[in-house]
């Protein structure tokens, strides 16, 4: 399992699992599916319609059966992209994103890129580009990805502290730290914390337990506080939301 660690505006490290390739491939191939059906629906509709015209001349039918699907194809990607947050139909029902790396929300000139750039990675390569990046690449970045600072990751991740519970904590001059000794963590310590919660919370067994209780026995101590009895989790997810309002 692959991830990466993303820094959003308010100065908040988030960790997010890369979305593996067969994901990728999956939601690309679903879109492909459902954007083949409605050109062949618009097709068909056209020939009906005025299919005398298209065939009159080789430009008319040139367009219809060649420049008009690209095009359809890349406003496909495009307007799913804008308007469904970094999500097209597959990317959705995949439970993937896109998202850029240096932690902003991406623009309208990313979205575009990705989509003209998707022509290269996989319909004129016949996938053969994007497949091969993005299984090679650090990031798990297509040619779209590096030119618009992009990647794909995995929305249903236990990794994730995600950006919507940190907008939930509230204003910082409305929360009330409990453990404001915190701030005496680095923002690897953070890291470390997070990522013992989370593996305790997907694989609970005997040694992830012992992790964490060991865990907050050293907080303790380093934080000279006290954890309340048998509520482990509690706590941990506590001292992280204390963390992130009183250093972002």
């Amino acid at each position: 399992m692959s991830s990466i660690d993303i820094r959003t505006s308010q100065n908040v490290t988030i960790e997010y699992e890369l979305a593996p390739l067969r994901d990728r491939v999956l939601a690309f191939t679903m879109d492909f599916v459902l954007f083949l059906v409605a050109y062949m629906l618009i097709r068909t509709i056209a020939i009906a319609l005025v299919g005398d015209l298209i065939y009159s001349s080789y430009f008319s039918s040139y367009f219809i059966n060649g420049l008009l699907p690209i095009g359809l194809l890349v406003l496909y990607h495009l307007l799913w992209e804008v308007f469904g947050n970094g999500q097209s139909l597959g990317k959705r029902t995949l439970g993937i994103r896109v998202v850029r790396l240096d932690g902003k929300e991406p623009g309208l000139s990313d979205y575009l890129l990705r989509a003209i750039l998707l022509l290269v990675d996989f319909v004129f390569s016949v996938g053969m580009i994007g497949l091969l990046l993005i299984g090679s690449s650090d990031k798990r970045q297509r040619l779209g990805d590096l030119a618009s600072n992009t990647t794909v990751v995995r929305l249903r991740s236990g990794l994730q502290f995600g950006l919507g519970e940190i907008l939930k904590i509230g204003e910082p001059d409305k929360y009330q730290p409990m453990y404001p000794e915190v701030r005496r963590l680095r923002e690897t310590d953070m890291l470390f914390v997070k990522n013992t919660l989370t593996r305790y919370q997907k694989y609970r067994n005997t040694a992830h337990e012992k992790a964490l209780h060991d865990l907050i026995a050293h907080l303790e101590k380093v934080l000279e506080i006290k954890a309340p009895a048998h509520q482990p989790e509690q706590f941990l997810k506590k001292l992280i939301r204390d963390y992130i309002m009183l250093t972002r």
